[in-house]
């Protein structure tokens, strides 16, 4: 409907201002009766839908074909047991699933889209919920379009619309277009919901909000995806099949067994399900996914925020990290230091004296270079300072912050000399142009000014002032300007430059050369700091940035990313390199200056081709294809745009270089804590098949139950793993190692071992316990040890029963002890700081608790089939079940002095090297 109206009668139509916009009282009524600008998301999952979720497993239905043995058995306490496990472990999923979801349902709050609006004359930045039909809304490159807009202004505004028409061409707009006849598909005069602005701005206003938008009429199908599963996940998923083959193996082994031991099968057949459940770890898959959940709310008190799930565990593999360097590495405060005009160089403290209202108050003299340069730097400029915030480029801010301090009218010269023409800023020709019609001692004319990248602006100048007068620029004048030019650049100054065109056509050639702009951008002292640290941690940092090669160079070397000019190099020089070659220099280059977007990928995908794992970092729309690129896409939160923080696998909250290193510390700590509780619970269940296993094929009966080992995996395992899972680890000796390979496997870096030696642990102290009942009745009654007897004894169904428990209590406690050592296997856990992880303390307790729970409370006594247990057995088991500490106290020890010895053979040559 309005895309066939022109746009003032689209503002009449919605009583809005063009200028004005609506008044707030006018916006908040039309808010209370339209509602707020969303989509309707999917609803989310109820409470059974959850319960489904967590049974809807392969896993359960082998516990419930388990429960259904039980039962033909008469066992009927086992499948009590077994069903009841299933139930608590299903609800405590749907609580831990409830929880994750309410931390990312937070960091949505936090990533909500904003909108720059005018309402009361006065340019805001609002929630783009809070729009309303009849707003006034601002538009830029790199903004994403947060309502359906009929566009009332433009300039060389393109936008992408790939989420609406599935193009990804940006498509050109304009507002003077008028719609013949009402269609469906994309208008010209229209910016719709959800797409991106890739080039120009423009102003529109808002014609439809939430699901009465475009995009709003086919949300139903754009609802998002479900997060696919993270590289981990996948893997642990392989394991589970492994595990799983593994079992059914176990299985035909078992009763292979049975017939060749004449045992009863029935029996085999509930211990070979038992070895099924012993073999695979139930709670492995719902932990890791737990952990990777909370590890979403872990990330924001690192200030960074998580978009993609999967991104997680590879943040801790960054070995690369390529950084922006305005407002990253530097502080984004850009201020004017010095103005190189007709030939002199004026301190900032001067400029108010040069700059006097002579050159505006009565026309511009056209001859003046002092004139048009003040004026080159208000109007060539989309910046906005009011008493309501500033609004736009850093760079643009500073030209209008200096112009502020001079006491220049910017807003009346900007109503007085209003833009009719410009060409915006893009990455190739690096400058943007705007036409004006001046009015000057000849009378008016039209004038076009040009500010951009310095050497790109002298390219395009012919002529330059002098003492007043325009002169051609001859090559030794030209060459002049470049010498100076680099002396600035050399200081580490970022500089612009502006010129400017007498008939305005914004050919951005044979113009005069009105000066440069000196701008400092004080580096960040914490990112200083982040640099060292990061090189400390094995991570390499590469600076890139759209700056001049002199003045990248002398902040690298501030900032210690760089020390010789040879690590430096040019987006013209990369142009001429070839791939081979750029691949050979690539490692040795620290400093990329004046690139291009294309020039970013290529840089990212070349230390992919190295076999790197790549952070980048971004902010513009431009840096969206990098982003990407990326093993790890961050983008900039408070300065970013919409674009680049939708390409990106994670937002800086502050924008700040030493979050990266602290994001990449908690991304290591995350990926530790994963590993900690798989290799945890994979000991575990080690443990338990060497119990059941070594017994059976000595002909023992079964030492334990399914329900024992259920009872093990899915309550008293699940609370250390998870409190493994959420470890406060030692992060600083973690980025004191190298970044882990790409493809590393969980069993690297002696994973394997640890699982195999403390699965033989736990396996030998739950078969000692075992075996130790019937030891002691041998012995209590003279008779011989022998294996018959030993055999004979477990006949005794009250034996049987002592043992079996014996097994249940040492298996279950030696795990939760266990689960301590593995929060460090390099470090004694008397020098562990245990309230750092209070919840492995409560872990402990309450596992303890429940284990003395079903020896001792008659209920359960029954339902298990255990037996009471008087102090000295107690003492006994535990004595037993604290071997996994003393096993980690020796490998520790041995660790320590292994060490020790190592670092000696390293300082004493040098010792003796300085001595000599």
């Amino acid at each position: 409907m309005y895309e066939m109206k022109t746009a003032a009668e689209t503002i009449r139509l919605l009583k809005s201002d063009r200028e004005k916009g609506l008044e707030n009282r006018e916006a908040m009524a039309r808010s209370s009766t339209q509602g707020p600008n969303r989509l309707r998301e999917q609803e989310a999952k109820s409470v059974w839908q959850m319960i489904l979720g967590q049974l809807n497993d392969p896993l359960i239905l082998i516990l419930i074909v388990a429960m259904a043995i039980s039962l033909l058995l008469g066992e009927a306490g086992d499948a009590v047991i077994i069903i009841t496990v299933v139930i608590l472990n299903a609800a405590i999923g749907v609580i831990q699933e409830g929880k994750a979801g309410k931390a990312v349902e937070a960091l949505k709050q936090i990533s909500a889209p904003r909108a720059v609006v005018i309402r009361d004359g006065k340019t805001l930045k609002i929630s783009a919920e809070n729009l309303v039909i009849g707003d006034i809304v601002l538009l830029e490159a790199g903004n994403m379009v947060p309502a359906d807009l009929r566009l009332i202004e433009t300039q060389g505004i393109q936008i992408e619309e790939s989420t609406l028409t599935g193009e990804s061409a940006p498509v050109d707009k304009s507002a003077d277009h008028v719609e013949m006849v009402q269609g469906d598909n994309s208008h010209e005069n229209m910016a719709y919901m959800s797409t991106f602005v890739t080039k120009g701005r423009g102003k529109g206003i808002v014609t439809a909000i939430g699901m009465d938008t475009r995009i709003g009429h086919i949300a139903d199908l754009l609802h998002e995806s479900k997060e696919k599963l993270t590289p981990l996940q996948i893997k642990l998923g392989e394991l589970g099949k492994v595990l799983s083959i593994l079992a059914v193996s176990i299985c035909a082994l078992l009763f292979v067994i049975a017939v060749l031991q004449k045992r009863n099968i029935g029996e085999m057949l509930l211990t070979s399900v038992s070895l099924t459940v012993a073999a695979v770890p139930e709670g492995l898959p719902a932990i890791v996914t737990i952990v990777l959940a909370l590890s979403v709310s872990r990330m924001v008190r690192a200030k960074t925020i998580v978009r993609k799930l999967s991104s997680v565990e590879t943040l801790g593999a960054v070995d690369v990290v390529c950084s922006d360097k305005t407002g990253t590495l530097t502080q984004n405060k850009m201020t004017v230091m010095e103005c190189y005009i007709d030939g002199k160089m004026i301190d900032s403290e001067d400029l108010s004296q040069t700059f006097t209202k002579e050159l505006w108050e009565d026309g511009v003299d056209m001859r003046s270079a002092k004139g048009h340069f003040i004026l080159g730097c208000i109007l060539c400029n989309d910046a906005v300072v009011s008493d309501d915030g500033d609004f736009g480029d850093p760079t643009e801010l500073a030209l209008i912050h200096m112009a502020r301090e001079c006491m220049v009218p910017i807003d009346e010269l900007r109503d007085k000399y209003c833009r009719n023409a410009e060409k915006s800023f893009d990455s190739n020709r690096k400058m943007m142009s705007t036409a004006h019609i001046i009015a000057g001692s000849e009378g008016k004319r039209t004038v076009s000014y040009s500010k951009g990248a310095a050497e790109k602006i002298l390219e395009g100048c012919d002529f330059f002032y002098r003492n007043g007068r325009k002169c051609a620029m001859s090559e030794a004048d030209r060459l002049s300007l470049q010498r100076m030019l680099e002396r600035i650049m050399d200081d580490g100054r970022r500089v612009l430059a502006l010129a400017m065109e007498p008939d305005g056509e914004m050919h951005e050639k044979n113009m005069i050369f009105l000066g440069f702009v000196c701008m400092q951008d004080p580096v960040r002292q914490e990112a200083v700091e982040a640099v060292g640290e990061f090189k400390r941690a094995g991570v390499e940092i590469v600076m890139i940035t759209g700056d001049h090669i002199n003045t990248a160079f002398s902040i690298a070397k501030e900032l210690d990313i760089a020390s010789h000019p040879d690590e430096c190099i040019s987006g013209r020089e990369l142009d001429s390199m070839d791939e081979h070659v750029f691949l050979k220099r690539l490692p040795k280059l620290k400093v990329f200056a004046r690139v291009t977007p294309e020039h970013k990928v290529r840089i990212v995908e070349g230390f992919k081709k190295l076999d790197k794992t790549v952070a980048m970092t971004g902010d513009g729309v431009n840096d969206a294809p990098s982003l990407q690129a990326a093993d790890i896409g961050i983008a900039m939160g408070m300065n970013g745009t919409d674009v680049a923080r939708n390409a990106a696998d994670f937002v800086l909250m502050d924008d700040n270089f030493a979050t990266i290193h602290l994001a990449i510390k908690e991304g290591r700590g995350i990926y530790e804590n994963i590993r900690k509780s798989v290799l945890f619970l994979l000991s575990s269940n080690l443990g338990e098949i060497m119990t059941m296993l070594v017994t059976i094929i000595a002909g023992f009966p079964s030492p334990l139950k399914a329900s024992f080992i259920l009872w093990i995996n899915l309550i008293t395992d699940s609370l250390p793993a998870l409190a493994l899972g959420v470890d406060d680890n030692e992060t600083e000796l973690l980025m004191e190692e190298a970044p882990r390979k790409k493809g590393e496997s969980l069993f690297a870096k002696g994973g394997l071992m640890c699982v195999i030696c403390y699965g033989l642990v736990i396996g030998g102290v739950s078969l000692a316990a075992f075996l130790k009942v019937p030891y002691d009745r041998l012995i209590a009654e003279g008779l011989p040890i022998s294996l018959h007897n030993i055999v004979e004894s477990y006949q005794i169904a009250t034996v049987l029963a002592k043992a079996q428990t014996h097994a249940f209590m040492v298996l279950g406690m030696s795990q939760l002890f266990h689960a301590i050592g593995m929060r460090d296997v390099n470090k004694s856990i008397f020098r562990m700081n245990h309230k750092n992880n209070p919840f492995m303390l409560l872990a402990l307790g309450v596992g303890l608790v429940l284990q003395f729970a079903v020896t001792e409370i008659e209920p359960l006594i029954v339902l298990f089939g255990t037996i009471r247990l008087d102090l000295t057995e107690w003492g006994q088991l535990l004595a037993l079940s604290l071997t996994p500490v003393i096993v980690h106290e020796l490998l520790v020890a041995v660790y320590r002095g292994r060490s020790a010895a190592l670092m000696q053979e390293c300082i004493t040559p040098a010792v003796e090297e300085t001595a000599r």
